[in-house]
């Protein structure tokens, strides 16, 4: 039986690309030194075989998603605590831009109410008006 070790200087990490509707894993051992967008471009240079319908046109297109967050392309795998020796598992995406982080609701009612005081007097005269209307 072949042990599947880990290199003590680099991270197993597996990728799951997603591209259409397919979805295929892949494992890549990189040093956890390297920034996103470094691990995007060495995912770019030793693209698999099984990923050859959907390769991108360049690594700058491939996003790290890990956690449900996008990966910012100065980010390294140290900074996020993935140390070398390790395994771990992210998605892989073709996107040319990484969207911009929302604000939920409840933050931004928290928002409103920090900078006018109240938001209870808005709530109550929006539905007397519109009460008053119908």
């Amino acid at each position: 039986m072949v042990k599947n070790t880990i290199p003590v200087d680099k991270v197993i990490l597996k990728l799951i690309y997603v591209a259409g509707n397919d979805q295929a894993g892949k494992e890549f051992h990189v040093l956890p030194s390297l920034t996103a967008a470094q691990i995007a471009q060495q995912v770019y240079d030793e693209w698999p075989q099984e990923w050859q319908a959907n390769k991108v046109e360049r690594a700058e297109v491939l996003r790290l998603i890990y956690q449900g967050r996008f990966l910012h392309e100065n980010v390294t795998l140290n900074s996020l605590n993935i140390h070398a020796g390790r395994k771990c598992v992210m998605h892989l995406v073709p996107r040319e831009k990484i969207p911009q982080p929302n604000i939920d609701n409840s933050n931004k009612e928290k928002i409103h109410q920090s900078e006018t005081g109240c938001c209870m007097c808005s709530i109550i005269i929006k539905q007397y008006l519109s009460s008053s209307l119908n």
